[in-house]
């Protein structure tokens, strides 16, 4: 798909980040509409049906968080993806926006060449689930779900079972921290009974066979894939 045919969101309650980002954006090709509260966005994207919904997390009356929520129940837009926008400074916790719904998060302020590889990665993820697309792409990584393969730089790397689906479901969130719990219910069922080393022996041999240091470990927590 081409950036022309691809539409994004914006949502802000402050006009300037509107015009600075929707500006950005433009430039690149985009499709670009803008909306100053979430009500309005709502609405817009019951229309539109964007393909990114860029989304502040403070804003007055319907927050970023609570906004996410209502957007997902829409059923049209069961595919869009939807990154929060947030200051640096604000009480926001990256967790929550993802047990939102969230995809990802942008921090602001940001640069124009960084917010645009940030939009360009957030769409390979809408491409990724399109009929037909069967590699998952992450930095020099493609994932294929169908031959259970792993590609980096275009090199087949064979992994066993449980490593690809481990690292299937880091990628699919980027930067989302999976608790241990829910490694566990994903991979191995809630049912099957693994040593607490289990997850541990995996992303270190995951490691080791891709020669990645994307895979991160928040102590105490679990895992996420970091990201570039």
């Amino acid at each position: 798909m081409d950036k022309q045919e691809y539409s994004i969101l914006l949502v802000d309650d402050e006009p300037d980040i509107l015009e600075f980002v929707g500006y950005n954006l433009k430039k690149e090709g985009y499709k670009v509409s803008t909306a100053l509260n979430g009500m309005e966005a709502i609405e817009l994207a019951k229309k539109t049906r964007p393909h990114l919904i860029i989304l502040d997390v403070m804003m007055p009356g319907m927050d970023g968080m609570e906004t996410c929520r209502e957007l997902k129940k829409i059923p049209e837009l069961s595919r869009t993806i939807i990154t929060f926008l947030t200051a640096r400074n604000e009480d926001y916790s990256q967790q929550a926006g993802f047990d939102a719904g969230g995809d990802d998060y942008i921090p602001k302020p940001i640069k124009p060449g960084l917010l645009i590889s940030r939009v360009k990665a957030l769409l390979r993820r809408y491409s990724w689930g399109e009929p037909g697309a069967e590699l998952s792409r992450a930095g020099n990584i493609a994932i294929d779900r169908e031959r259970y393969l792993i590609l980096k730089d275009d090199q087949e790397i064979s992994l066993p079972k449980k490593e690809f689906e481990l690292l299937t479901l880091l990628v699919s969130k980027p930067n989302k921290v999976f608790s241990r719990e829910e490694i566990f219910a994903n991979i191995w069922g809630n049912k099957v009974v693994v040593g607490d080393r289990t997850i541990d022996v995996h992303v270190r041999k995951l490691r080791e066979k891709l020669g990645i240091e994307n895979i991160k470990t928040v102590k105490g927590v679990g895992y996420k894939f970091e990201s570039i």
